[in-house]
């Protein structure tokens, strides 16, 4: 943008009465100008006065200038103060010559106005009431998409307490209205409150969003004054920002209306914190917010909230309220006039690309006819930024820069190595125990410092011979990549969003999963991933881990060991526990097979060396104690169940699978307890089946617990078959009849003595098999394998103290060695 220059489009001579518009302005005097207005046009231009009476006047540009004479003036003279001006959107889509003003009262009271050249100029269509009080006052007020919003000032009751010097600082609220503009009227809808018992806050309207800016001028509390907030009515949510932090404080849902209640967590954050103060600001097209802070620096507010240092002026100019400012961004160059100085800026790289001195004081407004060009209002006219191949003939500004006739076009290579030596200065000034400040020129001919210009040189010289941008290419294809995404999610559908976001979230995750070691701030971030993008991350995952699950009951992974070691590793926020989650959420029933593959990747010949010396290797005994660092697998997997509150059938189901996949003895003793309590037996007789294959002493400890349950109950005989067969090599019939009678039910019970000739009836066939394992039976069993199949028929019943008398009597009876 070198070579710039100020092209006049107007002296005000084609606009009514534009001699009084020229003597209006050149007073040059706050007190009696409030505010200047200009329609999206240009063809009208709305002055608010103060003195010397509260008045409003306005001047039309026509296009056929021979009906002006003819034409009625929006002129007013009011006893009430003018708050605001704005233009309204019509949706009946008539004419460019049919604008549509509204004139907004402090009262309340708003008038709408509607300008048509061909009949009789300015007419009013309705004078309507905005607030529902009639005590009510209005402090700012804007206009946004099909909204009308204001903040208002509500008086306290006359039967309620003198408010505190706090409360009487939080007696506004938030209003919006919606509308709708017809070719006769303005429809306006109820009043709906945003917010309330905020302090005074100006509403800016910008694309979307509106944002609420403290109102300095009024002296509010100090805490509260350290921060604003933006407020999206679309989806119905406010950001809490402030101007020491480029993120936001907090998000949050607009369903709480009670400013305290928004911001009381944020005040104790704030309170050690001076953030500096917003002088200026202006809309951007976008949602976001230009903002000139007292410390110098311009600022971009995104719509997402995140506050961007974009330029900083020089240490010798000081900004506050009294300061002439004037703010502007149009496409990628912000323009900022400062008294009578006009700042052009890079947006991308925040770098000063001219500077041009005026004769007054000027305003930038937008042209909807030319919205990427720069277009000024001062005393003398309208005025317009344009190269300096264009006719400047008529430029009523002087251009210059320091020491310069014209202004100086600045080569890149320089603005890079001048960009090197305001870093340089800063870091070394941070550093410094000496008071006295650093600058550029110091730098360059003070001879200490030769980092910075070592570092100057060489990117000067790549510059000259076009070696850094060969360097840079794979960055700035990563830069350009990241721009056509931020394109995408701005203009496209909501199908193409979802497929960018799936997109960023499958790389993002593949990248941290496939990182040798995750720091703190790294497993935040994978966190938050899978928090905001629940249903991305776990299609993420899939991909990074390579899953496929066959449909029977079997998961597999592709994925290199690596991958898996980062998953498996114990941390403050362990990525294994984040994938069980997500498992949980969108494939609950893979939670045991994902455990499963997870312990066989953790025990692979590839791991193997690594997870010798591991934090997260098994436990080295069955049932040993693992310290926090050393949590099997299934333990960490039910302790993340445990907290996720599934239904309880189904949280019992997941735990025994997960128990029985970890295949430790003590956790398919488990997983078998958890059955019988559900008196699931067939399930019972399926696990222990299978369980008594690993190994001699568990197909011990299940045959006894099975045993016992045997001679508690007849609910397992429809599987006794099953049963006998799992019955140890080592068991004797000795061990069989001595496991049965101690847990018999309770001698005192009258059913005691039937009970027993019951099992050791059906005891009959693993009997018959342990003996004849046995390679000299023994003669001394004969009485109980000659019994008949079926018990004999029950004896009579005796009194409850006799029951051991008869159980012994019945011991005999069956042979003596029970009596051993």
């Amino acid at each position: 943008m070198a070579g710039l220059v100020l092209k006049q489009l107007s002296d005000f001579g084609d606009f009514s009465h534009g001699k009084e518009l020229t003597e209006i302005l050149s007073l040059n005097n706050n007190e009696q100008i409030n505010s200047v207005r200009m329609s999206p046009d240009g063809r009208h231009i709305h002055v608010v006065l103060r003195k010397p009476k509260v008045s409003l006047v306005t001047f039309d540009k026509y296009e056929r200038p021979q009906l002006a004479p003819n034409q009625k003036k929006l002129d007013l003279c009011v006893n009430v103060p003018i708050v605001d001006i704005f233009y309204l959107e019509h949706h009946g889509g008539s004419s460019s010559g049919a604008a549509v003003v509204a004139v907004v009262y402090e009262s309340g009271k708003v008038e709408f106005w509607k300008f048509q050249e061909c009949k009789s100029g300015w007419h009013l269509l309705q004078t309507s009431q905005l607030c529902n009080s009639p005590r009510a006052k209005v402090v700012s007020v804007c206009a946004c998409s099909n909204l009308i919003i204001w903040c208002e000032e509500r008086p306290p009751s006359e039967s309620s307490p003198v408010l505190s010097a706090t409360r009487n600082k939080l007696r506004y609220c938030v209003c919006r209205r919606d509308f709708e503009v017809n070719e006769t009227a303005v429809s306006l809808g109820g009043v709906k409150i945003a917010l309330h018992n905020n302090p005074d806050f100006t509403v800016v309207s910008s694309g979307e969003y509106v944002h609420l800016l403290p109102d300095l001028k009024s002296k509010p509390l100090l805490n509260i004054s350290k921060f604003f907030l933006s407020w999206s009515p679309r989806y119905d949510s406010f950001t809490v920002s402030t101007t020491c932090k480029n993120t936001p404080l907090k998000k949050l849902s607009a369903k709480e209306s009670d400013f305290m209640k928004l911001v009381i967590d944020c005040l104790g954050y704030l309170s050690p914190l001076e953030p500096p103060e917003i002088c200026s600001f202006s809309p951007t097209a976008c949602g976001g917010l230009l903002l000139l802070l007292s410390t110098g620096w311009l600022c971009l507010l995104q719509k997402d909230g995140v506050l961007r240092q974009v330029y900083k002026l020089e240490d010798n100019c000081l900004v506050n309220y009294s300061t002439h400012t004037s703010l502007g961004m149009y496409e990628d160059t912000l323009v900022l006039i400062m008294g009578q100085n006009l700042h052009l800026i890079d947006l991308n790289c925040g770098t000063g690309l001219e500077k041009i001195v005026l004769m007054s004081e000027a305003l930038l407004y937008t042209n909807r006819a030319d919205m990427c060009t720069p277009h000024l209002l001062s005393e003398t006219g309208l005025f317009v930024v344009v190269s300096r191949g264009a006719d400047s003939r008529d430029c009523s500004f002087r251009i210059k820069s320091p020491g310069l006739s014209t202004v100086e076009s600045i080569h890149p290579g320089a603005l890079l190595v001048e960009a090197v030596f305001e870093e340089a200065c800063k870091y070394y000034q941070q550093r410094s125990l000496s008071s006295t400040p650093l600058t550029v020129d110091s730098l360059k001919k003070g001879g200490r410092f030769q980092a910075p210009i070592s570092l100057a040189s060489i990117l000067f010289s790549y510059l000259s011979a076009d070696k850094l941008m060969g360097s840079l290419e794979a960055e700035l294809k990563a830069l350009v990549s990241l721009e056509e995404v931020k394109g995408t999610l701005v203009r496209g559908s909501v199908k193409e969003v979802e497929a960018v976001c799936e997109s960023l979230v499958e790389k993002e995750v593949l990248r941290l999963l496939s990182s040798p070691e995750l720091d703190k701030e790294a497993l935040l971030y994978l966190n938050s991933i899978f928090s905001v993008f629940p249903s991305e991350g776990w299609k993420a995952a899939q991909s990074a881990l390579q899953l496929h699950y066959n449909g029977e009951g079997f998961l597999s992974s592709r994925a290199p060991p690596d991958v898996w070691k980062t998953v498996l590793s114990a941390a403050a926020l362990p990525v294994f526990e984040l994938l069980c989650r997500s498992v949980f959420h969108f494939q609950p029933s893979w939670l045991p097979t994902f455990l499963e593959l997870a312990q066989k990747e953790q025990g692979s010949t590839g791991l193997g060396l690594g997870l010798a010396a591991s934090s997260w290797s098994f436990s080295s005994g069955r049932g040993g104690d693992c310290n926090e660092r050393n949590v099997p697998l299934y333990k960490r997997a039910l302790c993340l169940l445990s907290s996720l509150n599934p239904d309880r059938d189904q949280q019992q189901d997941l735990e025994v699978e997960l128990l029985l996949v970890s295949g430790r003895p003590n956790a398919i003793l488990q997983a078998l307890r958890i059955l019988m309590s559900k008196k699931q037996w067939y399930r019972v007789t399926q696990v222990a089946q299978k369980c008594c294959k690993q190994s001699p002493l568990l197909n011990k400890e299940i045959f006894t617990i099975l045993l016992c349950e045997v001679a508690h109950h007849r609910d397992l005989d429809p599987y006794l078959d099953l049963l006998w067969t799992l019955c140890p090599e080592d068991f004797t019939v000795t061990t069989i009849l001595n496991l049965v009678l101690k847990n018999l039910p309770s001698p005192n019970t009258p059913s005691h003595s039937s009970s027993f000739l019951v099992t050791v009836g059906l005891l009959k066939p693993l009997l018959r098999k342990v003996l004849q394992r046995e390679t000299k039976p023994s003669q001394r069993y004969v009485d109980i394998l000659q019994s008949p199949s079926f018990p004999p028929p029950a004896l009579p019943r005796q009194p409850t103290e006799q029951s051991g008398m008869l159980v012994g009597q019945i011991v005999t009876h069956t042979g003596t060695l029970l009596l051993a």
